[in-house]
């Protein structure tokens, strides 16, 4: 089986900041005056910059800093700056891609301790990789799924071929209905962060392209399902159905 295989420097890794298991621990992204390899500034305290600990090897990482206040994600935010943000940090993937360095552009969201993220501070990353194959990412039909709702070019509905499992959502926009897109983003992360209580807030969001269009995954994170990891083999939630007339009934 062909697969995307990247070296992790481990010395790296142990010397990363962590402040989401240990609060008392600084938050550098609080303190925009000391960060470095600044790439891009916009409005509410959203920076793009190099990635200070580059644990991926052949990739450059960058670092998306979503707003200038520690504590507050993206159900907390206006709708003005979520639509900003989405804007940014799609322009800055696209930027990235543009450039011809790469094999694979990627662009991802951590939160929460089961996420794989280390900073409480909201962010989400931009990698750029050599060598690595993005038809190997993913497949056209783990886009589909049971209709939730649609706003002008976007469309959510709940994944009937998920990834890992447990409840996951898809969204999928044309390039100009971005700001559609972050509305419906913004209202998915609400949904998951007060229905998964099992998974303490923590949450992944991932960017595609899916032909012309832009695709959002957004997976509520628990413990890693054992037949996923040993046999790959994806769990379906018997309470899809009910999932979706309750997002409909409650979020929208």
């Amino acid at each position: 089986m062909k697969i995307n295989l990247i070296p992790f420097d481990m010395k790296i890794g142990r010397n990363k900041p962590e402040n989401i298991v240990h609060r008392e621990n600084d938050c550098p992204f609080c303190h925009p005056e000391g960060l470095t390899d600044i790439l891009a500034t916009g409005e509410g305290g959203i920076i793009l910059l190099k990635n200070k600990y580059d644990v991926l090897a052949n990739a450059d990482q960058l670092v998306l800093v979503e707003t200038d206040r520690c504590g507050i994600d993206m159900p907390d935010y206006t709708t003005e700056h979520m639509r900003r943000l989405v804007r940014f940090g799609v322009r800055h993937w696209r930027a990235m891609e543009a450039t011809g360095k790469y094999s694979a552009v990627i662009f991802f969201k951590n939160h929460g301790h089961l996420s794989g993220g280390t900073m409480r501070h909201a962010h989400m990353q931009i990698v750029g990789f050599q060598g690595a194959d993005p038809s190997l990412f993913p497949d056209e039909e783990d886009f589909e799924g049971l209709p939730i709702a649609e706003r002008g070019g976007a469309r959510l509905n709940a994944a009937t071929h998920p990834r890992v499992g447990f409840g996951e959502f898809n969204l999928i926009a044309a390039p100009d209905a971005l700001d559609d897109l972050a509305d419906l983003l913004q209202k998915t992360v609400s949904y998951v962060c007060d229905r998964f209580k099992k998974s303490e807030d923590s949450y992944n969001i991932f960017f595609y392209h899916a032909g012309e269009n832009i695709a959002a995954k957004i997976m509520p994170r628990f413990p890693t399902s054992p037949l996923l990891i040993g046999y790959d083999l994806r769990i379906l939630p018997s309470n899809l159905p009910e999932m979706v007339e309750d997002f409909q009934k409650n979020f929208l």
